[in-house]
């Protein structure tokens, strides 16, 4: 059975901090990729971040300098620190597991709200 638990939602200040963490577990396979993707209101999923297996990072241009995404293999977990943190960046932040050579796995997103 498959899991992928988030955490590390809530609503902030603009300009403030949120940490997110997905743990995986139950996936049969070595992970090749772990992300963040997100979607506002009205708009498509997009990434946000993403980390390899090797540390590889890749960030979107609008949350680069800001967020730092990192992971744990063997706790197959992944974070996302968010720092100076935007209204546009209000979301569901979704984590995304991908295995190698198997589909990815979402989690059930958590809700990010940046407002004064």
């Amino acid at each position: 059975q498959v899991q992928v638990v988030e955490s590390g939602g809530g609503l902030v200040q603009p300009g403030g901090s949120l940490r997110l963490s997905c743990a995986a577990s139950g996936i049969g396979f070595r992970i090749n990729v772990m992300g963040w993707y997100r979607q506002a209101p009205g708009k498509q999923r997009e990434l946000v971040a993403a980390i390899t297996s090797g540390g590889i990072t890749n960030y979107a241009d609008s949350v680069k300098g800001r967020f730092t995404i990192s992971g744990d293999s063997a706790k197959n977990t992944v974070y996302l620190q968010m720092n100076s943190l935007e209204i546009e960046d209000t979301a569901v932040y979704y984590c995304n597991i991908l295995p190698y050579g198997a589909k990815g796995y979402w989690g059930q997103g958590t809700q990010v709200t940046v407002s004064s």
